[in-house]
């Protein structure tokens, strides 16, 4: 049952404490800086704050904030404290690196397949050339084996790819 203030009342009539004064075992008043942000159904956000930041320096650094700032500050405060729980070394520092590896290795993943695409468009391009087709005429509408089933020429298509793959030491054939 919430009381006007919208604090929940305990049987005994008392409001009941929030996470913060519950840990601390001492009484949650009206007043209390932690209630806002730490309630009594989240005890393990404020027992992971507490651990590694201490009370006394979480209640000095709300107090120091305005309202408006002291639900973001909670929210970093939290996410720094579970970041240090879970790897006491580097926090949250070890997190950022972590992303900033997985970033750099996807760069790269990306690099190369936009080389792979490039190499393609330049192999389908001196494909098309070596027969006197180019991508965009409109004789080229179809695909290009349809169009070369046609031609008079026994070369391979991808003659010169194998040249160009052979010489770079690639051969995929």
């Amino acid at each position: 049952m919430k009381t006007e203030n919208g604090l929940r009342k305990q049987g005994g009539g008392g409001a009941a404490p929030c996470a913060a004064c519950k840990l601390l075992r001492r009484r949650c008043g009206e007043e209390c800086v932690f209630a806002p942000y730490f309630p009594a159904d989240q005890p393990h956000k404020f027992a992971n704050v507490h651990k590694v930041f201490g009370a006394s320096n979480v209640n000095k650094m709300l107090q120091e904030l305005p309202l408006h700032q002291r639900g973001d500050a909670v929210s970093s405060l939290v996410y720094e404290a579970n970041a240090r729980v879970r790897d006491p070394v580097y926090g949250c520092v070890g997190a950022i690196s972590s992303l900033q590896q997985q970033i750099d290795s996807l760069q790269t993943q990306l690099a190369l397949a936009q080389a792979e695409v490039v190499h393609l468009r330049v192999r389908q391009t001196a494909s098309f050339s070596n027969y006197g087709l180019s991508p965009t005429s409109p004789g080229n509408s179809g695909s290009p084996s349809s169009r070369l089933m046609g031609s008079q020429s026994s070369r391979p298509m991808f003659e010169m790819d194998m040249v160009v793959d052979q010489a770079m030491g690639d051969s995929v054939w």
